[in-house]
């Protein structure tokens, strides 16, 4: 059971009135990343997150999933925790196709080194072409194999840059675009000014610093302000969705 805190206390939420609370504005492209982080701040344990989810944050996962064009993920996390296969189940996607969305959402990879396995279960099982967004100095015999398997973008020269990306997503109908790590990735986006929103998933949890951060970058970027938009809450885990303090909550 899910409930409600803020904007307004409601108990036991629907999966529609969850949609209808996490649903995209018509703004486009826009950049939503989802995470879960332990009470001291740890977003993985023993490698991988699933262990700090709880019930509550297994269903806000697939139903969050059900609303984009596009999940990006960086090369990091698809070798952590694996993006292989299906990712969305069968009643997401009828889901998805009655309300005109296409039936999958595409997957896009960053990865800057395109150190990937082109015969890996993540091109050979994935119900959509791949996308993966990489740099113009990635090396080329990697950038040429995995040609055969996914669609491989160049967006920077020296490293990927989350304009580019968005803009390309946006170009081609993917812009609500949802992004699930790693910590270079989150970090990158911040720098760049391309969060446009973040769903926190805290878990009533302490996992003693065994895990990464959600965000690494360098030392110079400036702070990002953000605004509780709602809370919601589930077995004493706590779920935030805070957007740019430039928009307002309502707006979203």
């Amino acid at each position: 059971m899910i409930n409600q805190l803020s904007p307004s206390p409601a108990k036991d939420l629907s999966d529609e009135h969850i949609l209808d609370l996490y649903s995209y504005p018509d703004t486009r492209p826009w950049v939503r990343f989802n995470f879960i982080a332990s009470l001291d701040g740890s977003a993985s344990y023993r490698g991988v997150s699933a262990p700090l989810g709880n019930d509550g944050d297994r269903r806000l996962f697939g139903l969050i999933r059900r609303l984009c064009d596009v999940i990006v993920v960086g090369a990091g996390t698809v070798r952590a925790e694996g993006y292989a296969g299906e990712l969305v189940n069968e009643k997401d996607s009828r889901w998805r196709q009655e309300h005109g969305y296409s039936l999958h959402p595409a997957l896009a990879v960053i990865s800057g080194s395109l150190d990937l396995d082109p015969k890996s279960e993540l091109f050979e099982h994935s119900p959509v072409r791949p996308i993966i967004f990489t740099a113009a100095d990635a090396p080329k015999e990697r950038l040429e194999a995995l040609r055969g398997v996914a669609d491989v973008v160049v967006c920077g020269e020296t490293t990927v840059e989350p304009d580019r990306c968005a803009g390309w997503l946006q170009e081609r109908g993917l812009g609500r675009i949802l992004c699930e790590g790693g910590p270079g990735v989150f970090g990158s986006f911040i720098a760049a000014d391309e969060v446009d929103e973040l769903c926190l998933s805290v878990s009533p949890l302490l996992a003693a610093g065994q895990g990464s951060v959600l965000a690494s970058h360098g030392d110079h970027t400036p702070l990002r302000r953000f605004t509780l938009a709602s809370l919601l809450e589930a077995d004493s885990a706590l779920y935030g969705r805070w957007v740019r303090a430039s928009a307002e909550p309502g707006d979203t």
